[in-house]
């Protein structure tokens, strides 16, 4: 029996499979703007690998979006540690790479340190920062919420000062992670960040 796309999209939907087969397609992820940080101040930023960002990558769905984020990461190999938001002073990490999935609202957040690079985040964006990457949350709405993921066995530390020798060396043998947090093996951050 031949059955036409749409009259299967019908049945499909009236069963109530549609979000389980969307959820399973193999949507295309949307390329990130990606950008070097120099560094600034006593901020080291990251010299050899590019932040990336990533806008509407991911549409919130059900009742707890946050979810869906944690589970694209931990799918991808960067299991999910927190949810908040940004804190609001410059910081960086020296023990991990990491993933910030933006899951509602809106933010104006600085990377790079003091007068670094000021973006505007909002629900369905995502940022991957290098090890280095100075961060802080300048200003942001009520429901503001981050899903916050690091690759395995890299922890996260807060650092608010210039790094120690020990922590340079620290960032630059910092292993890089296999996979993309958005789009897997085949994602751009390991093609950036080699």
């Amino acid at each position: 029996m031949d059955i036409s796309r749409r009259s299967f999209n019908r049945i499909v939907t009236a069963l109530g499979l549609a979000p389980a087969l969307e959820s399973m397609a193999d949507k295309p992820r949307p390329e990130p703007e990606f950008f070097m940080l120099p560094p600034k101040g006593w901020m080291p930023n990251n010299q050899r690998l590019p932040v990336l960002l990533y806008r509407e990558a991911i549409a919130p769905q059900g009742g707890d979006p946050a979810a869906g984020y944690e589970a694209l990461f931990k799918r991808n190999g960067w299991p999910p540690q927190w949810r908040n938001g940004v804190y609001d002073f410059h910081h960086y990490h020296s023990t991990a790479h990491e993933v910030l999935g933006f899951v509602a609202g809106e933010a104006q957040i600085m990377l790079g340190g003091e007068g670094g690079r000021l973006v505007t985040v909002r629900g369905g964006d995502i940022a991957v920062l290098p090890t280095g990457t100075g961060h802080c949350r300048i200003s942001a709405s009520a429901d503001f919420l981050v899903v916050g993921a690091y690759p395995p066995k890299q922890q996260w530390d807060i650092c608010r000062e210039a790094p120690s020798a020990e922590a340079v060396m620290r960032m630059t043998s910092l292993p890089y992670p296999n996979m993309d947090p958005v789009s897997g093996w085949h994602g751009p951050l390991p093609r950036l960040w080699r």
